[in-house]
């Protein structure tokens, strides 16, 4: 019986989603943007100490092989041609660290995570060296002066890993974010690997002057980082190399943004204030601001959206930064164990509908985004002997709104033209109780993409339309339209307002729980964080113990 024939969709574009918590492979039609088929891993985190957040590197990479692979058996299982894929694009975390040996091929030390909090001391000591009336760090590089940027983890790990130091000296060592270490590893490695970055990627090292493009000579010397280990800056839509082994070997790498940065292009915010708002890990509102590089007046970052060719203007963005997002539902299931699975956190919401005044602040890495108040902790306030698991997970969600509405009334304040409604995006968003909770909490509709899918969309666009390749139109008539969900309102505005305001009074008593460290009183400049705890208010003691008292389970 002859074998049938494959099916033929038109060109075909890959995406590699390299997240905090998983890395992911889909494949869409780059005519139709459908997405055919995809693979997920989950992946470990490492917590050797407390406040460090690590990853291996080596297992971060054996995942995307493993992602890819998998994919492509699911494709030819479809009848799908996977000679069909003509060019792959890479998402990835940003700020994570990593460092590797360019003759080897093996990192020289395990990636230090964005959410790492061991660089307090690092963040303390450069900040004495900021003249007070020339901030040269902020207006260089669009960021405040913070343990979440990749300067400050690499200084770290150049001062403190033997390893590392000895391979500097030795000309052995290249620096990169995820993006550089995947590219790198996937065009030959050793074996003539492309050491490079795009301008997104770039603009979190906070070693990159948003305004040249360049790595900048001045912050370098700053946090005492040679400039010979550092990758090459590329646009994010160009060819960069080819795949050098597995099923799509051949195939061109031509697509690299930033996670948030590919959303933004995978919700099609190419126009002057299109925003979106990313629901994954931490959760993060960026705004386009066009070609002109807009400062924050209200604890807001200024970063690069993106650069859509070797050619193409560069776009900046506003962005409000949550660190704590999908982390808070991870942290229910696998630290409180109220949880089976992360989905079970809808189910349980549901099943009150309220939280019962119970309010919930994650602030575990202190806090972000407006405040950048690194002397806050995670508090949960309000509880009674009527509270249980099920207004705990509420108040997780409600958390997450709250901390959206912070950030988007700062980006209000800033772009002076309030958003009519909220572009949402990110794994949390299929969970329906929590767009409801959170067009509730703004008082102005949610809109979802019926495929959620935005990041690696926007990376395969990115690579589809990299010139060389050209098999995906950005022009705004080649668009294909986007089915989108719509979630209105559902309760007042003074109601609202009201729980918003309780919420606030909560963030309040989160803040000073740390002592004996140097304040930034405010300072959006300078946040530097201190190891990481988990503080509950003695009311969850006193719950517990009353509940004994009383026999109830």
């Amino acid at each position: 019986m002859a074998a049938a024939k494959k099916a033929v969709l038109g060109p075909l574009v890959g995406a590699v989603d390299q997240g905090t918590s998983s890395t992911r492979f889909l494949v869409f039609n780059s005519k139709t943007a459908e997405l055919l088929s995809h693979h997920q891993v989950e992946l470990k985190q490492k917590f050797p100490k407390e406040g460090w957040v690590e990853q291996d590197p080596k297992e971060i990479l054996q995942s995307v092989y493993e992602c890819i692979e998998r994919t492509c058996e699911k494709l030819t299982q479809l009848n799908i041609d996977i000679s069909a894929i003509k060019a792959i694009g890479v998402s990835n975390q940003r700020e994570t660290t990593v460092v590797w040996d360019k003759y080897t091929g093996e990192p020289l030390y395990n990636a230090v995570v964005w959410l790492d909090l061991r660089t307090q001391g690092t963040v303390e000591t450069l900040s004495k060296r900021i003249p007070g009336n020339n901030n040269f760090v902020k207006s260089k590089t669009g960021l405040p002066l913070s343990t979440y940027f990749s300067a400050v983890k690499l200084h770290w790990i150049l001062e403190n890993v033997r390893k590392v130091k000895k391979a500097v000296e030795e000309e052995r060592a290249l620096f990169g974010t995820v993006d550089s270490w995947l590219i790198w590893s996937l065009t030959g490695g050793p074996n003539g690997g492309v050491h490079c970055t795009d301008v997104t990627n770039a603009s979190r090292t906070m070693l990159f002057n948003i305004h040249s493009l360049e790595w900048d000579i001045e912050l370098c010397e700053f946090f005492e980082v040679p400039m010979t280990i550092l990758p090459n800056i590329r646009s994010s839509s160009e060819i960069y190399g080819l795949m050098k082994a597995g099923a799509l070997e051949g195939v061109p790498l031509s697509g690299c943004l930033g996670d948030q940065s590919a959303a933004l292009v995978g919700q099609m915010c190419f126009q002057d204030g299109q925003a979106k708002n990313t629901y994954g890990t931490g959760c993060f509102l960026l705004c386009n601001t066009g070609q002109k590089c807009v400062f924050s007046d209200h604890g807001l970052l200024t970063t690069v959206a993106y650069k859509l060719g070797r050619d193409k203007p560069v776009c900046y963005a506003l962005e409000g930064s949550v660190a704590i997002a999908g982390a808070v539902v991870r942290w229910l299931r696998d630290n409180l164990g109220i949880l089976k699975s992360s989905e079970e956190v809808e189910k349980l919401a549901n099943e009150v509908g309220t939280s019962y005044g119970c309010y919930f602040v994650p602030a575990f890495s202190g806090l972000y985004a407006p405040y950048w108040e690194p002397s806050a902790r995670g508090i949960i306030c309000g509880l009674t002997q009527f509270t249980n698991k099920h207004h705990i997970a509420f108040a997780a969600l409600e958390a997450v709104c709250f901390q959206t509405r912070e950030i988007l009334d700062a980006m209000n304040k800033d772009c002076g033209i309030p958003l009519s409604h909220l572009q949402v995006d990110g794994g949390m968003t299929n969970n329906k109780i929590l767009m409801q909770l959170q067009a509730d909490i703004l008082c102005i509709p949610v809109v979802k993409p019926s495929m959620p899918e935005t990041t690696a969309l926007g990376a395969a666009m990115a690579a589809g339309a990299a010139e060389g390749v050209g098999v995906w139109s950005l022009d705004p008539e080649d668009l294909s339209t986007v089915t989108m969900e719509r979630f209105e309102p559902q309760i007042n505005e003074e109601e609202s307002e009201i729980r918003y305001a309780t919420w606030k009074k909560a963030v309040q008593k989160s803040m000073g729980w740390t002592t004996g460290q140097p304040s930034t009183n405010g300072d959006p400049n300078i946040f530097c964080s201190v190891p990481l705890g988990f503080f509950i208010v003695t009311s969850m003691v006193m719950l517990i113990g009353a509940r004994y008292i009383s026999g109830v389970p």
